[in-house]
Parts: structure tokens; C-alpha cells; sequence
């Protein structure tokens, strides 16, 4: 318990009696009545007002949560005393996080069970646990807070984003994938697997027609093959300092992670197998390619606890690493944060390496307080310099991705928050073109 203002206020007001005892010397009797008159009204004002032991507190919070977004967590009170009462509530979620609806106000009735809900944003996956809560309420006379430690520690795993992954799974089933920033290619060529006979469209290649299908019916007849099935793909995710580096406080690593779990649940459901190689100074993990739309579960679970590493990323390592283990041609998708221009040319000179026998995409965060800083206005000669060098930088990175471009490797350059929407329309841009 912890006195509060008006209670202090109480017991200043004998000040003034006290104060004119040296002119009025009975007014240092009346000062200890009143002090005598406060001290007993704040501690009948603490023996009557209920105790915080009357209300029941549970907590309900699903054992995975997901990084860098909003996660229900709900609070469950119970109240068994005889009047109704307002309480404020605080939580101890994973750290660090956000924690937007905190602290609670509840107002509890007799007997009455009251459910109360916030989110919570964690910003590291990983084993964490939530804590203790802590109950506050006023006394009767609002003359003390009365505060109350609950201990509901209780484990939790931080997953990558799956919660995109079911949104993007809904609006796949209705076909409004647009709406999560997927561009959607039309087939330019066909694939290798026959499918069917069908009605001729307006969109139709001429030499889709079949000639004698459309002669027997006297209409116009196409064929329709399916696109490749049962072909690779492989994620190298870079786990080195570069990916440290943050955006509205989620690291670049966990946004590639997020997007190589998102594609990786399209590519499965394409029929296409997954695997994952992570790699810092050295390998940290290797997920063997999987098959199966359930088989998204078994990535996130071996990948969840990764975390970028203050090293300097040995790419050459990662290259033979994947050489060894894995030799099929697959799409080979490296996600990674060039830090300036001699980064990205360290980087470029390795995905030439996997040219061969691969199909190699480069997905690249771009560097947005960089494009920033180019985009502003100098209001001073230094500024005018730093945006110049910004320019310069920019520019230079610019180049050697157009390089990259041209010597034939596929280059995705996004924005954080665009990098998984961006990586499944690369995808699909391959299937689409029959590249693999």
C-alpha cells in the first residue's frame, strides 16, 4: 500500500494550527487533535476498503506468438467480494515489446467474471515468458493505493510471422492476393505437363490452340499444361551483423525470415520443395529441403530461435556449404542488407559462384535512411555534403545491382515492410517464365 496525495494533504492541514503556537498557545492542542482525527481516518479508510486477494486473475495466451505483430493476450478476472470496484491492471510481457492497451482499467462486479484483452508487438523471437501482474485499486476514501503482485510467469515461444501466412493463405483462397502487395504474373510461356482441353480465351498463345480438337468440335480448343512441379527452393539467410540493423524496431533479419517463411508456404503449396541455410562467420543451420503445405511448421520450429550475430558474414563458406549439401538445380534466394557498395560487391561476387548449376535471386533490403537522406533538403553546406555522399553511395549500389541484373541473376530490392510481398512475386515471376 502507498499513501496517496489527499492523504498527505490530510496531514499537512494541522501545519497551520502548529504554526501559531508561538501567538496562540492553545492552538498546539488543536494541531494534535487534528493530526490524531487524520491518522484515524486514513487507517479506518485502510481496514475497511477490500482487499486485491478477492479478485482472481488468470491469464490466456497461446504458447507461439508472433514477432512484429499484434498477439492477443487476455486477462481473466474473478471477483468475490460484496461491492464493485475499479482496478488497473499492468502486465509483464516479453522484452523488449510493445504493448499497446496497457495499463488496464476494469471495473469489476460481485461474483462476476470480466475478461480483459491487449496486444502485444515482441520485437526478438525466440524462448521468452511473460511475467508477473500487478494489480492496483484505491481505498474507499481514496486515501491509499493498494497494489497487489501476481506471479503468472508463464513460458512462451516467439515464432516468425505466421499470422501472415494465414492472412495471405485467406485472400489466396479468395483470390485477392493483390491486396497483400503480390503482383500476380500472367503464364507467358507454358509448362511441360499437359492438363486438359479447354475452351480457347481471349488471352490464349495461337500456338496453345490444338488444331485437331478445334476441327472435331468446329471451336476454338486450347491446351492447358500445368506449370513445374517438384522443383527446389533453397533460402541462404545472411545471420551477420549487416542484418543486426533495424526498422521500426524489427530487425533485417527477422523481415528476411518473415519472408522466407511466407514464400516458402506458397512455394510448398506449388508443389515445390523448401530448404533453409543460415550462415553467419559459419553455418548455423541447415534445414534439409522439405515437401508438403504442412511441412512450413517444421521450418518455423527449427528456425524460430536464429538471431544475427555481430560477425562479419563468411559468404564463401555459405556458397560451398550449399554445394556440398545440396548440387539439384534450385532457385537459390539469398536475402541480405548490403551495408555500402564494397559490401554488395563482396556480396555479388559469390551469387556469380551459384550461377551454375543454379538460378539465383538476390533479395536485397534497401537501405532507407539512406534513400532518405537523398530525398531531403539541405538547409546548410554539411548537409549539402552528406547528401551528396548519400547520392554517391546510392548511386554506386545502384550500378552493381544493374550489374547483377545484366549478367543474369534476379534482383529483388525492397523496403522492409515490402520484402515479403516483393520475394513472392519474384517467385512467381519465375514460374511463370518457366526459368527453372
Amino acid at each position: 500500500m502507498t499513501p496517496r496525495l489527499p492523504l498527505l494533504y490530510l496531514f499537512c492541514v494541522p501545519l497551520v494550527p502548529f504554526a501559531l503556537v508561538a501567538w496562540l498557545p492553545w492552538t498546539g492542542g488543536v494541531g494534535l487533535v487534528m493530526v490524531l482525527v487524520a491518522f484515524i481516518v486514513g487507517l479506518v479508510d485502510l481496514l475497511l476498503s477490500p482487499r486485491l486477494s478477492e479478485v482472481g486473475v488468470g491469464r490466456e495466451v497461446g504458447e507461439v506468438i508472433s514477432v512484429g505483430v499484434e498477439n492477443l493476450v487476455r486477462l481473466r478476472f474473478v471477483h468475490r467480494g460484496k461491492s464493485e470496484r475499479t482496478i488497473e491492471v499492468e502486465d509483464e510481457p516479453p522484452q523488449p515489446s510493445d504493448r499497446p492497451g496497457l495499463p488496464l482499467e476494469v471495473t469489476l462486479r460481485p461474483g462476476r467474471e470480466r475478461v480483459a484483452s491487449y496486444h502485444v508487438v515482441p520485437h526478438r523471437r525466440g524462448l521468452s515468458k511473460f511475467g508477473s501482474v500487478h494489480l492496483r485499486c484505491r481505498s474507499r476514501l481514496g486515501l491509499w493505493l493498494l497494489q497487489e503482485t501476481r506471479d503468472l510467469a508463464q513460458p512462451v515461444s516467439i515464432y516468425p510471422d505466421v499470422q501472415q501466412v494465414r492472412r495471405v493463405e485467406l485472400l489466396a483462397r479468395m483470390n485477392r492476393l493483390a491486396e497483400a502487395g503480390v503482383r500476380l504474373s500472367r503464364l507467358r510461356g507454358r509448362g511441360s505437363d499437359f492438363d486438359r482441353l479447354r475452351e480457347y480465351r481471349r488471352e490464349d498463345e495461337y500456338r496453345s490452340i490444338d488444331w485437331k480438337a478445334t476441327a472435331r468440335t468446329r471451336e476454338l480448343v486450347s491446351r492447358e499444361y500445368v506449370v513445374e512441379r517438384n522443383q527446389s527452393v533453397l533460402f541462404l539467410l545472411d545471420q551477420g551483423r549487416s542484418m543486426c540493423n533495424e526498422a521500426d524496431g524489427i530487425s533485417h533479419f527477422d523481415r528476411a525470415l518473415n519472408a522466407a517463411i511466407f514464400l516458402s508456404h506458397v512455394a510448398l503449396r506449388q508443389g515445390d520443395t523448401v530448404g533453409l541455410l543460415s550462415c553467419s562467420n559459419q553455418v548455423e543451420r541447415w534445414v534439409p529441403p522439405v515437401r508438403g503445405v504442412g511441412a512450413v511448421r517444421s521450418i518455423v520450429r527449427q528456425t524460430y530461435d536464429l538471431k544475427p550475430v555481430y560477425e562479419a558474414t563468411d559468404y564463401e563458406a555459405m556458397v560451398k556449404s550449399l554445394r556440398v549439401r545440396h548440387r539439384k538445380r534450385s532457385l537459390v534466394v539469398l536475402l541480405t542488407y548490403a551495408l555500402d557498395d564494397v559490401h554488395l560487391k563482396t556480396i555479388a561476387d559469390h551469387m556469380r559462384m551459384l550461377r551454375r548449376p543454379h538460378l539465383v535471386m538476390g533479395a536485397f533490403l534497401r537501405n532507407v535512411p539512406l534513400q532518405e537522406r537523398v530525398d531531403s533538403m539541405p538547409t546548410s553546406e554539411r548537409d549539402a555534403f552528406r547528401v551528396a555522399a548519400a547520392a554517391d553511395l546510392l548511386a554506386a549500389q545502384t550500378k552493381q545491382l544493374a550489374e547483377l541484373e545484366q549478367s543474369g541473376l534476379l534482383i529483388v530490392d525492397a523496403v522492409p515492410e515490402q520484402l515479403s510481398a516483393e520475394l513472392i512475386s519474384g517467385y512467381l515471376e519465375v514460374k511463370a517464365r518457366h526459368l527453372l
